[in-house]
């Protein structure tokens, strides 16, 4: 019978600790991924800043010297990231494979013009910075016209102000979740021992005594919680690389190892202040008050 008891009891003890475990793991883990979020917030902007495309089209009469002058220049440009120039002969064979059908066949003639397709450094893809390269290229008498998608740089630009607020304000409000969560699963196991807390009072045990093993063990189980989510994340790393390479998330090694670093000393961080307040609320209570 009493051996019956004691596998009870381990059983319901590693219950327990399995709790703390998988609630901590859980919290850090999604506190981690709002971290990635935040940390890759201005990289994943920039990203989609500079998929949009400048077409600079010439005029008929353009000398090939002056589009070669253009384009190295724009290659050199500060706000240039990539130039490519497009002849009106490439422009219709895309033209012709898109639609399905070559349209000169029926026009009997090409109206395309050559051109250079150009994408912009982050930094300089907003409605001010734009225009007034549009500006300033629309003063060569050889270019025809300069079109870009004005309401999706405009869009863009809120919207990644927006975006950049919420993800800050869910990161608070997760964190605030994060500690509750955590704060309630260590204070349940603490409140299984109340009445061995008040026995070892009883008996004499100071209050640094009792709660010296109570926090040496969640600080134990913190650490354990914050390795379990650090893999859980090195796994997601993986998987939003393997879908998204060219935001090259796991190319910045410094932050990464800030961000596990972190995520380790906040689980054991939370572990302990978790366990201290919540064995000292036990600890001041009297011997009545434990069976409410």
């Amino acid at each position: 019978m009493a051996q019956s008891f004691e596998s009870y009891q381990k059983r319901k003890l590693i219950s327990s600790y399995f709790s703390v475990v998988l609630s901590i793991a859980l919290v850090l883990f999604l506190l981690g991924i709002l971290g990635l979020m935040v940390i890759n917030a201005k990289k994943m902007a920039d990203h989609f800043k500079e998929q949009i495309s400048v077409s600079i089209f010439f005029k008929d009469s353009a000398k090939e010297v002056e589009i070669n002058q253009l384009e190295k220049s724009l290659t050199a440009a500060d706000y240039t990231n990539s130039a490519t120039y497009v002849s009106k002969e490439e422009a219709a064979k895309k033209h012709a494979e898109e639609i399905g059908e070559d349209f000169e066949d029926f026009l009997g003639y090409n109206p395309l013009k050559n051109s250079i397709d150009i994408t912009l450094k982050s930094e300089f893809v907003t409605p001010e910075e734009m225009e007034k390269i549009v500006a300033e290229l629309s003063t060569k008498e050889y270019i025809d016209s300069i079109t870009y998608d004005k309401p999706l740089v405009g869009l863009l630009s809120d919207n990644i102000k927006k975006i950049s607020i919420w993800v800050l304000v869910a990161s608070a409000i997760f964190t605030f979740i994060a500690v509750l969560l955590i704060n309630s699963s260590i204070r349940l196991s603490i409140y299984s021992k109340r009445f061995i807390i008040k026995t070892m009072q009883m008996v004499g045990a100071t209050k640094t005594f009792i709660r010296r093993p109570f926090i040496w063990t969640n600080v134990k189980l913190g650490m354990i919680g914050a390795l379990v989510a650090s893999i859980a994340l090195v796994g997601t790393l993986f998987y939003a690389e393997n879908s998204f390479p060219e935001l090259t998330i796991l190319n910045d090694y410094t932050i990464l190892g800030v961000l596990f670093i972190a995520i380790f000393l906040t689980g054991i961080l939370i572990a302990f202040l978790s366990t201290y307040f919540a064995a000292q609320r036990f600890l001041n209570l009297r011997t009545d008050e434990l069976y409410y």
